[in-house]
């Protein structure tokens, strides 16, 4: 598709209520896997991070899985992870140089499509000082093809999809690139329950919903269901509602939403003390800042 934030703008409500659906981390048990034997390495291997590889890691880990950053960007993720890496005393003490990510900065005070086309298109164009993060990324995308694979859903998300699909219009809303994420809805048979599968190259996640939900349906009928902060942002800031899938929880928050939340959403029995509860566990879940800070 030439010009997906276009088809998202076009797109009209087929039925009653609207459910958005982050994906890695949500739908697939696969962060752990992809952060840990994908991203890491190449983080580690890409910025010359061999002598300080235990720090690199636990940085990579904690801004990417375990705290209120989890589900960000990799290139807002990697500009974090860069600058708590170079606050460690640990690193310090090595004298290892720290990644020269200003280009990365600079690319993303201006461009809200923070993927690999238009990543590839500035350095066609010319941006020698993005090379290097167009290099890493391609490596970890090639990493998570090779490696990542055979991961089904949660237990209980393809009968919560088959539930919901009756009157609710579902859609894919990640910041994974959308060819992935294509892969992977695919390969387990459930891409043909959603409407319309939104990658990185689409914008952000609060851009999706603005796009494909906001004005489009009538309020209270537009939920985002999310693993991370950013997917509870891009909720409040569209003026939907929000289903935590807690970290760690994953089973149990599924089995909630298959239970009950799901016939309270479509019986507009959902917002007020019921959200607010599920918010409060889910915010409780990550932290803000590091321990070793």
């Amino acid at each position: 598709m030439s010009d997906p934030v276009q088809f998202l703008k076009e797109l009209q409500p087929a039925k009653e209520y609207f459910i958005g659906i982050d994906s890695d981390g949500c739908v697939f048990d696969s962060m752990e896997i992809k952060h840990k034997e994908c991203f890491i390495p190449m983080f580690i291997k890409h910025f010359n991070l061999q002598a300080v590889s235990k720090y690199a890691r636990e940085t990579w880990e904690f801004v990417n899985l375990y705290s209120k950053t989890r589900g960000t960007n990799r290139f807002p993720a990697l500009c974090r992870s860069v600058a708590l890496l170079s606050e460690r005393p640990q690193v310090r003490a090595r004298n290892v140089s720290n990644p020269d990510v200003s280009a990365v900065e600079e690319w993303m005070a201006r461009e809200s499509k923070l993927g690999n086309a238009t990543l590839a298109a500035e350095v066609e164009n010319g941006n020698q000082g993005l090379a290097p993060i167009k290099k890493w990324s391609d490596a970890v995308n090639d990493a998570i093809k090779d490696i990542v694979y055979g991961v089904p859903p949660f237990p209980l998300f393809r009968e919560s999809l088959e539930k919901l699909s009756g009157s609710a219009d579902a859609m894919v809303i990640s910041q994974t690139p959308t060819d992935a994420l294509e892969r992977e809805w695919k390969e387990n048979e459930i891409h043909s329950y959603v409407r319309f599968i939104a990658g990185q190259e689409a914008g952000t996640k609060t851009e999706h919903l603005a796009y494909a939900a906001k004005d489009k349906y009538a309020p209270g009928k537009i939920l985002m269901i999310g693993d991370a902060p950013g997917d509870f942002k891009a909720a409040k800031a569209n003026g939907a509602l929000f289903y935590p899938i807690k970290p760690g929880d994953e089973e149990n928050s599924w089995k909630r939403f298959f239970d009950e939340a799901l016939d309270r959403f479509f019986s507009a029995n959902y917002a007020g003390d019921f959200e607010e509860m599920l918010i409060n566990e889910f915010e409780a879940c990550l932290p803000e800042n590091p321990t070793w800070s």
